[in-house]
């Protein structure tokens, strides 16, 4: 057993919330010794090779989507979702509000966003120049019962989202920032109630056991900021450890694809609808996230092989349709507590019907509840930007309730936007947001666990880029506090 050096602060995970909080310590002069540790690869060698070959090659040993510098910022559509400022409440981004209150949240947000700007973000900011426009769309879904959310939008796109995540990773560096890559954390060090330290394990030898593999990083506090690709993990790190958790909610649903030409005023008016629904009979909270113009359908794979649909969009390059999710908020009640487990079990059987890829099938046939085939996707009028997409019929393995309130969601879309339940559109599955083991944390962000804090999307606080940078800001401040 080797053990290593003693850190002031490991964080776990190199996620934005993870270089945020490197950045802000930086900035505030801290002393501290710091490590920030990552499974996946550094940014400017994440590649994904889907885009040549047209099929998922399962990248060993992790995928380079989903890990890495940057987590899944690097490969997102990389849209930093700002505010209203004559709202009182923010609508988008997770609950960081709930532990420091919305003024300064909204101080964090512009703070954060000068970061952005000054690392390279498009100074352009989609969604501010046609109110007018915005307010009868909003007036049409309200009509629908369908609340439409405006704020404005930072689109970096995938590609300039390397280039930025690349100067931020050359900037840790150049001030002494610690980093570690293919390096799997494999458990934390607790003893008496107090996080010590972590065990870690280079990621090659992630299934070895061997004394001789494991080493042993010491440090005063421990940040966990792993992402939603880090969820499975931070469950079995919680009931190992006795972590207090919170009853969550896991968001299930498809990534839909339609013509840009559907989706022309939504994506000039504010590049991203943000519409919200809670229809008949169920009443579930159904929504629509990450809409991407001209964008493409792309596919992340997460522990265990689980292949999961997603989308992004680039700056140059561009494809004829618009994709974004759809999803379904599910809540469950006792004695049922395992929101990720059920989650994932959905993505297997869907992946099992793909023979393990993404299922895709047009809307007409669901109608008509058939499932679809590849001589009907080729010639389909809408073509799908995911090539490694398996024609199938999702219906067989997404739930009787979560599949109603998709279809009923796309019905009513259909009224406030023509064209949006057109036959020819396409449903990608499974689309599964894992952010649902949210950590019991207290205002400076600290776990039940002493020196032990939580910070992100993985937790359960955030949930986009924007949000995720924020809290790792104000975890800085609480530290050097």
């Amino acid at each position: 057993m080797c053990i290593m050096k003693k850190y002031d602060i490991v964080i776990v995970g190199m996620g934005p919330s993870s270089i945020f909080t490197a950045y802000e310590l930086i900035k505030l002069n801290s002393n501290k010794r710091i490590l920030l540790i990552d499974q996946g690869k550094r940014v400017e060698n994440r590649y994904c090779p889907i885009q040549e070959k047209n099929e998922c090659v399962r990248c060993k040993p992790f995928c380079n989507i989903t890990n890495g510098f940057s987590g899944a910022g690097a490969f997102s559509d990389g849209k930093l979702s700002l505010y209203n400022k004559d709202e009182d409440e923010i609508y988008v981004g997770g609950n960081l509000q709930e532990y420091i209150g919305v003024e300064e949240t909204k101080k964090l947000i512009d703070y954060t966003d000068k970061i952005y700007l000054e690392f390279g973000a498009d100074k352009k900011l989609e969604g501010t120049e046609y109110k007018a426009e915005v307010e009868k769309i909003k007036a049409k879904a309200k009509k629908e019962d369908i609340t439409l959310i405006d704020i404005p939008i930072r689109h970096l796109g995938t590609e300039k989202a390397h280039e930025l995540y690349r100067k931020l990773e050359e900037y840790l560096e150049k001030n002494n920032i610690n980093m570690m890559f293919e390096t799997i954390v494999s458990d934390l060090i607790v003893e008496s109630n107090e996080v010590k330290g972590v065990v870690i394990k280079d990621s090659k030898k992630y299934n070895s056991k061997k004394e001789e593999d494991i080493e042993e990083i010491y440090a005063d506090k421990v940040i966990l900021a792993v992402g939603r690709k880090g969820a499975n993990w931070l469950v079995d790190i919680c009931e190992k450890h006795k972590i207090k958790t919170k009853a969550g909610i896991v968001d299930i649903g498809i990534r839909y694809e339609l013509p840009d030409e559907v989706m022309k005023d939504i994506n000039k008016y504010m590049y991203e609808g943000k519409f919200v629904g809670k229809l008949e009979p169920f009443k579930d909270k159904v929504r629509t996230f990450c809409q991407n113009p001209s964008g493409f359908v792309s596919e992340e794979v997460y522990d265990n092989n689980l292949s999961l649909v997603n989308g992004h969009s680039f700056k140059e390059k561009k494809s004829k349709n618009t994709n974004l999710a759809i999803l379904v908020s599910h809540n469950f009640t006792y004695p049922f507590n395992k929101p990720i487990e059920y989650g994932r079990n959905v993505a297997k059987n869907l992946n099992e019907l793909g023979n393990g890829n993404i299922l895709v099938q047009r809307l007409g046939d669901i109608y008509r509840g058939k499932r679809t085939w590849q001589e009907e996707l080729d010639n389909n009028q809408v073509k799908p930007t995911l090539k490694s997409a398996v024609p199938g019929d999702i219906t067989f393995s997404i739930g009787y309730r979560t599949m109603t309130d998709i279809l009923k969601f796309i019905i009513r879309m259909d009224k406030i936007i023509e064209g949006f339940a057109n036959p020819n559109n396409l449903l990608y599955a499974p689309e599964i947001k894992f952010y649902s083991n949210q950590l019991d944390i207290d205002n400076n962000f600290e776990t039940s666990v002493k020196n032990l804090y939580s910070i992100g999307d993985g937790g359960g606080m955030t949930r986009g880029l924007m949000m995720a940078s924020c809290s790792g800001i104000q975890m800085a401040r609480i530290i050097e506090k």
